[in-house]
């Protein structure tokens, strides 16, 4: 009679690309709680840091493997569960440690998981038709596409920002929300209320209200006014009397600390009714923090504001440049 003898197999090792996706989970995670853009940084920074959700949760996905214990319908709904939870507890320990919750992180979370999931024909094909099958790969590399471009799109904006000098600001842009906050909004110059001697078809209505402070804050331009002696402002003012506003420029430290107000420059305009162009010496800001210089390689903010209206204004920006 012949004995069965057992034999034992050795383990299955795991394929190079897993261990390094593990490794590449543990080394991005710290970053989900420091380092990363803060309010000072730029656009394309903060564009393509959020990239890195995709990338994370892509190499956690691999790491994991979820598709050994589940396939088909059940795999894609269960592990979007638990991609969803895991993002949700990151946003809250993020919330936590005074950063702001993004629930588009979130979206990025789901879609670095249902991009691995997608191309996996083994995980992906338990039950699906061939035609849910391909339709769920071309949701799923549209969203990525949608993703990437909107970086790269953020990329080609900076890059023109980048190009502008001496102008700080491009009035042919049709939104300015990217490079201003507050209520600003381009309209079309009136030809009998402007000389528009530079020829430029738009302008910048800022509509003041009577809070405390009402204006418009500058963020998105070339921060290198090193090789420039005057900024120049051309702004109009269409109500019948004189108009006083506060215009103030600060740089990247000014922003890090405590927001001095002797940390800036800050002066009074005052707008007479009609057109006016504003010429200011760069040395006055270079030299109006206490107790420093301003660092005018790296200017951060440039703001227009006023307080405590009586009833609300409107002034109009022009121009705003470098000579």
């Amino acid at each position: 009679m012949g004995v069965n003898l057992s034999v034992d197999r050795p383990a299955r090792k795991a394929p190079i690309w897993q261990y390094l996706a593990l490794a590449g989970v543990v080394l991005i995670t710290p970053f989900f709680f420091i380092g990363g853009p803060g309010w000072t940084d730029g656009p394309l920074y903060k564009s393509a840091w959020n990239l890195g959700h995709i990338l994370f949760f892509a190499l956690l996905t691999l790491a994991v493997q979820p598709w050994r214990i589940w396939t088909g319908w059940l795999l894609w709904g269960l592990t979007t569960l638990a991609v969803l939870l895991v993002g949700l507890g990151i946003e809250v320990l993020q919330y936590g440690i005074s950063r702001q919750m993004d629930w588009q992180d979130i979206f990025r979370n789901l879609l670095g998981l249902w991009a691995v999931i997608a191309i996996r024909p083994l995980a992906s094909c338990a039950g699906h038709s061939v035609l849910a099958i391909w339709s769920l790969r071309i949701i799923v590399g549209v969203l990525l596409v949608v993703e990437v471009t909107a970086t790269a799109g953020v990329a080609l904006q900076q890059y023109r920002v980048s190009q502008l000098l001496p102008a700080l600001y491009d009035f042919e842009q049709p939104d300015p929300s990217p490079f201003w906050k507050g209520p600003i909004q381009k309209e079309p110059i009136d030809p009998v209320s402007g000389s528009n001697e530079n020829g430029q078809e738009g302008q910048l209505r800022i509509s003041l209200t009577t809070d405390r402070y009402s204006g418009v804050s500058l963020h998105n331009f070339p921060s290198d006014w090193r090789h420039y002696s005057h900024l120049v402002i051309v702004l109009h003012n269409p109500q019948d009397h004189p108009l006083p506003m506060v215009l103030r420029i600060n740089d990247v430290e000014h922003d890090l600390g405590d927001n001095a107000y002797n940390d800036r420059f800050n002066t009074r305009l005052v707008l007479p009714p009609g057109e006016q162009s504003f010429r200011l010496d760069l040395n006055r800001v270079r030299n109006a923090p206490a107790g420093r210089t301003m660092d005018m390689g790296s200017v951060r903010r440039l703001g227009l504001f006023v307080s405590r209206l009586e009833e609300p204004k409107t002034v109009y920006l022009r121009e705003i440049r470098l000579e």
